[in-house]
């Protein structure tokens, strides 16, 4: 059964998109080490990541931008990410199994099949992992990017999670255009004074 991994990162930041993967393993070439990219340092992210990309049968990805984040709400933006990695894969899939609680649609993809949520799914389907990885490397090389574009508000250390140094940097600056308006944090730093 060919089966697609489904995972999104980046519903907690107060910046920058949320990023979905869509990965299909291929069973002939066993990728070790595999698990929720969360619990691995980011040197074995990317070194994963590589092999994934060499070695996974199909990957896609899919975005949502920091507009669509403020105008639907997180989860629809995550949802809509996820469905956007799917639409990305080189091939359909038989079966689609995404981290989480909630299943994006499959309406306007260019295949059907099964699909199903599995609630920890990241710590224990390999494809699940390997969605999860290959999303957080590549946002993560985005924040690092975004860091040098937008220099002072420290996206390439937290990567746009609410740490202290970010609210710091969010209280003396000001939210940039990356800042998604529709968080609390953000809006309280938006607010005129």
């Amino acid at each position: 059964m060919i089966l697609a991994g489904v995972d999104e990162v980046g519903r907690g930041p107060l910046a920058g998109p949320v990023v979905a993967a869509a990965v299909i393993l291929d069973p002939s070439r066993p990728i070790a080490g595999l698990r929720d990219s969360k619990l691995l340092t980011a040197a074995a992210r990317e070194r994963l990541a590589g092999e994934l990309r060499a070695r996974a049968a199909g990957w896609g990805l899919g975005r949502a931008e920091v507009e669509e984040i403020d105008q639907m709400n997180i989860l629809q933006a995550s949802l809509l990410a996820m469905q956007r990695a799917l639409a990305a894969l080189p091939f359909a899939p038989q079966q689609i199994l995404v981290d989480g609680n909630r299943c994006p649609s499959l309406a306007g993809l260019w295949y059907r099949c099964p699909i199903e949520a599995v609630v920890g799914g990241d710590a224990r389907i390999a494809a699940i992992s390997a969605a999860s990885i290959l999303a957080k490397t590549v946002r993560d090389a985005w924040m690092v990017e975004a860091g040098r574009d937008f220099p002072g508000y420290g996206f390439e250390r937290h990567k746009g999670y609410p740490t202290e140094d970010h609210r710091r940097a969010l209280a003396a600056l000001g939210p940039c255009k990356l800042h998604r308006l529709s968080f609390a944090p953000v809006r309280s730093a938006h607010a005129p004074g």
